[in-house]
């Protein structure tokens, strides 16, 4: 059997995903997002190791709760798709013993891992860093292409997926970027919702625990009324009020 870096399990989540949910971070990114608030899940070996059947045990605690509340698992990192040969048989064996499997992913993998993962998720928690080329590299140190390609993929295999974007003052708040990724998602009949989230600086001090440089010290955190309006645009768009 597969083992796994799982990094922590946290229990009685209710923002990642439907009802009550058992979040498991594994560990391992190859992202590097000038806002990470667990940059202390990008090395792989910082997890502790797991087999599925040890994983599973875990989550199985909890299927009262989940039962009662539509909850289930949501399998975050880290980036769990840089453990996709865990975490393809964690979802199946989540699946098999009839538990509600959520991903929370950024989507940069390769088409042929998509392919294998994607049938076994029940909803895909989706990150969107940007939908300008030049801001998501300078943002995350990758190009934007897997992401996108991960995004068509579950929209082939009718995947139910929420988008999370992540509103950072200078470097996520152009208005006009955001409305070019509204529009482009609009072409998604398997989108069901589109989240703004405020950036935070909650997890900066874990960039000092590991010495690494945290660049956002000086970046506010948005306002109210930013974060809404990058809301309603989305909103607007993906129902067609705005063309």
């Amino acid at each position: 059997m597969t083992t796994g870096y799982v990094h922590s399990i946290y229990t009685g989540g209710m923002v990642d995903g439907p009802g009550i949910r058992c979040v498991v971070f594994l560990a391992g990114c190859v992202l590097r997002c000038k806002y990470c608030h667990n940059p202390d899940t990008w090395d792989k070996k910082s997890g502790t190791p797991m087999t599925v059947d040890e994983c599973v045990t875990e989550i199985m605690k909890y299927k009262s709760y989940y039962r009662f509340s539509g909850g289930g698992v949501t399998i975050s990192g880290g980036e769990p798709l840089h453990q996709h040969e865990f975490l393809l048989e964690l979802l199946q064996a989540c699946r098999e013993r009839g538990i509600h499997t959520t991903l929370d992913t950024t989507g940069y993998t390769n088409a042929d891992i998509a392919e294998k993962i994607l049938p076994n998720v029940d909803l895909l928690l989706l990150d969107i860093k940007s939908y300008n080329p030049e801001t998501h590299k300078t943002l995350t140190g990758v190009p934007m292409d897997k992401p996108i390609a991960f995004l068509k993929t579950s929209q082939v295999l009718g995947v139910s997926t929420w988008i999370r974007y992540v509103f950072v003052p200078g470097l996520t708040d152009d208005m006009e970027d955001i409305r070019r990724l509204s529009t482009f998602l609009q072409r998604f009949d398997n989108i069901e919702k589109v989240h703004v989230l405020p950036f935070h600086k909650h997890g900066e001090h874990k960039w000092a625990e590991i010495d690494v440089p945290y660049e956002l010290t000086d970046t506010p955190v948005p306002t109210q009324d930013q974060v809404d309006e990058a809301q309603n645009i989305l909103d607007l768009e993906k129902t067609g009020e705005i063309k």
